[in-house]
């Protein structure tokens, strides 16, 4: 029987060399024990689950818990003190849904795809900047970064002069190796700055997205520390993660030319959007797991899970799960990767995943056929990866053409 000293730790790291795929023992464990014990920072022992049918299902499942509050959930790092306030995402139902329904409304379908001709004109102003520039360049920085900053602040009305303060800020908060009281700070410092713009719009409302916040603000259906938090998830959320997806996306189409090729050389729209779920699926950049707790006993996998365990779901994993992806740990954009679980599964999924799927496919609809010879400008293994963040990506990709 394995001692709890022997348990492997998570997360685990990446084998050195292979920087899009996941941890060689989490993908073993899939294989060998799809419900898994793992040790986290603080010494407790959640189950790590990796296979994508039992992910789906225990997402799905009323008797599991997001509630980050509930003792016995499996935390990737020490809650701050203080009160700095939960998010939605991490809040169970019926207050999850009641407060996630008061931001839906921007990000349906029918509602982001208005805004591709705006997303367009953003993604080519960029362009025309990089090759009017300097090169090499570093595309995080002139490119990766200002696309979904700039669709962001566009959408909730946060002026782009201050994307540095933000950005910096965001940083802090998802920093594995943040301490508590570190991350705090950078929480308090964004929720400040929210709380500012909140009252701004009671004041002065536009047509964007916080001004909808302090509308329900005023008709006293939120509080005003509750529109600012809500405001925060939104801003880290809408330009951390479609940042990382531009800049490694592109470094792994970068690695794969016969890939690259398809997307450089064809114009159809279905092959695009292909190319963005099995990009998705692919990189999946979100590595702390979807972490979770149980509130009832429950059976699945040949285990019991008990109530007041905690369950963390490995989605890198899960998305090279070969019942589901065979080949998985082959990028081919012509894959139907739909089923992939990087937005989660169940009432908790992303909220803004049309608006990133519509940054994407325009971004990698875009930038190769208009700069046809883009090329790193450095050794792969030369680029400084985010080794030490819940959000997987770049710190810089400096190419040239």
């Amino acid at each position: 029987m394995t001692t709890t000293a022997e348990l492997p730790e998570f997360p685990m790291p990446r084998a050195a060399g292979c920087p899009f795929d996941p941890p060689p023992a989490a993908c073993a464990l899939q294989e060998e024990a799809p419900l898994a014990r793992v040790r986290l920072w603080d010494g407790s022992t959640p189950w790590l689950v990796t296979r994508h049918a039992d992910q789906r299902a225990l997402l799905a499942d009323p008797r599991v818990s997001a509630d980050v509050t509930r003792p016995g959930y499996p935390s990737p790092a020490p809650l701050p003190k203080g009160g700095t306030g939960i998010s939605f995402i991490l809040m169970d139902n019926p207050e999850h849904a009641r407060l996630r329904k008061m931001v839906t409304a921007p990000f349906t379908i029918r509602r982001v795809a208005a805004m591709r001709p705006a997303v367009q004109k953003i993604v080519d102003d960029l362009i025309d900047e990089l090759l009017a520039g300097p090169k090499p360049v570093d595309l995080v920085e002139a490119f990766a970064l200002p696309v979904p900053s700039l669709v962001i602040c566009e959408l909730l009305g946060v002026p782009y002069a201050d994307h540095d303060f933000f950005q910096e800020n965001s940083k802090v908060i998802i920093r594995r190796d943040a301490g508590p009281e570190e991350r705090a700070a950078g929480h308090r410092a964004l929720i400040g700055y929210l709380d500012e713009l909140v009252g701004a719009k009671l004041e002065n409302p536009a047509d964007d997205l916080l001004s909808g916040l302090a509308a329900r603000v005023a008709a006293g259906e939120l509080t005003r520390a509750e529109a600012a938090q809500m405001g925060v998830l939104l801003l880290i959320a809408g330009h951390e993660t479609t940042a990382n997806m531009i800049a490694l996306g592109t470094l792994a189409l970068l690695e794969h030319p016969d890939q690259l090729a398809l997307l450089r050389e064809g114009d159809d729209p279905a092959l695009v959007a292909s190319a963005v779920e099995e990009l998705l699926r692919y990189l999946n950049i979100t590595h702390n797991g979807r972490r979770r707790l149980a509130l009832e006993d429950i059976e699945i996998a040949g285990e019991t899970i008990r109530a007041g365990e905690g369950l963390i779901m490995a989605n890198d994993i899960a998305n090279r799960d070969p019942d589901v992806f065979p080949d998985g740990d082959r990028l081919d954009l012509t894959r139907d990767a739909h089923r992939h679980v990087a937005f989660g599964f169940g009432v908790h999924q992303c909220l803004g995943q049309p608006l990133a799927r519509l940054e994407l496919q325009v971004v990698y609809s875009t930038l190769y056929r208009r700069i046809p010879t883009l090329a790193l400008a450095t050794d792969v293994g030369q680029v400084p990866f985010k080794h030490d963040g819940s959000v997987y990506g770049v710190y810089e990709l400096p190419v040239t053409w």
